[in-house]
């Protein structure tokens, strides 16, 4: 049976949802969109991926043509549509159309709307959460907040997939990136993390998405027993730590094991990361937004 997606204030069959090619989504990337899973028919922190992705419409002078409850509304109708029990949910809004100028006040219909929600994703094998996954440092350095703030979650992801073509090059499962300092910023699709002396460290959020998923990793830390601090950390802090994992909607918590050739702690996934992978698994299948 073919998905349905929202386009528009409609519910239409995918191959039916089209969007004219003087979108400047499609143009410039001027857009927003989020990532968002559901489990075991409820919807995980609905409420804070539809806040931060009026954040990131803010950020670029963007007005989503609905409050934030209704479109959360109209996610979980999406849903419904669906027979959504485990699935992904990307949310889209773009500038709309204009011409082939860059100037958004050319976008005379106003912003494009668009929720798709599918059955699972799959970023990476069971094996890769069972065994660790495999990072290389990209030469491409992360987009300084003074360009673009990486808060925003928007739709010009070239600098990351350039990493990630990168990363494919090498053989790896994901791309790490540096900011322009040379501090550690995220991979990228993911945040990135690492454990030192039994505390979990992030880099600061000023160089990186600040990820649902790492917030939660965060706070399941924290209500373990597990230090968290978030400060600027290098390469060497890296190869050095005693363990090291990244974060993401699609990607959960997936265990590293392997960076640039170099083993982290015995090149096996870490106790603490391990805990935190079971507590967020506990977590999201019990929790969320009920859809039905």
């Amino acid at each position: 049976m073919e998905n349905v997606v929202y386009l528009d204030g409609k519910f239409l069959p995918e191959s039916e949802a089209k969007i004219p090619v003087n979108d400047h989504g499609l143009l410039y990337g001027d857009g927003v969109f989020e990532g968002i899973r559901a489990y075991n028919k409820r919807v995980f922190k609905l409420e804070r991926h539809v806040e931060r992705m009026f954040q990131s419409a803010k950020a670029i002078d963007l007005k989503i043509p609905h409050t934030p409850e209704e479109f959360s509304d109209l996610i979980l109708q999406t849903c419904r549509r669906n027979n959504i029990v485990d699935g992904y949910i990307r949310p889209i809004v773009t500038r709309g159309p204009g011409d082939l100028g860059l100037d958004p006040r050319k976008c005379k219909d106003g912003p494009t709307v668009i929720i798709i929600a599918q059955p699972g994703i799959t970023l990476y094998s069971k094996e890769k959460y069972e065994k660790g996954l495999r990072l290389v440092t990209s030469s491409y350095r992360r987009v300084p907040p003074q360009s673009l703030s990486p808060s925003i979650k928007s739709l010009n992801y070239l600098n990351q997939i350039m990493a990630r073509v990168e990363a494919n090059q090498y053989g790896a499962d994901e791309a790490l990136l540096l900011d322009v300092q040379g501090y550690v910023s995220e991979a990228s699709a993911d945040n990135f993390l690492i454990v030192q002396n039994h505390s979990v460290i992030a880099p600061p959020t000023s160089t990186n998405l600040p990820g649902v998923t790492r917030e939660t990793a965060i706070d399941l830390a924290e209500k373990i027993g597990i230090r968290t601090i978030e400060k600027p950390f290098t390469l060497y802090d890296v190869w050095a730590s005693n363990e090291a994992f990244i974060t993401g909607t699609a990607a959960e918590i997936g265990p590293v094991v392997e960076v640039d050739g170099r083993m982290i702690g015995d090149g096996k996934p870490g106790k603490i990361t391990k805990q935190l992978m079971k507590a967020f698994r506990d977590l999201v299948t019990t929790t969320g937004t009920p859809i039905y």
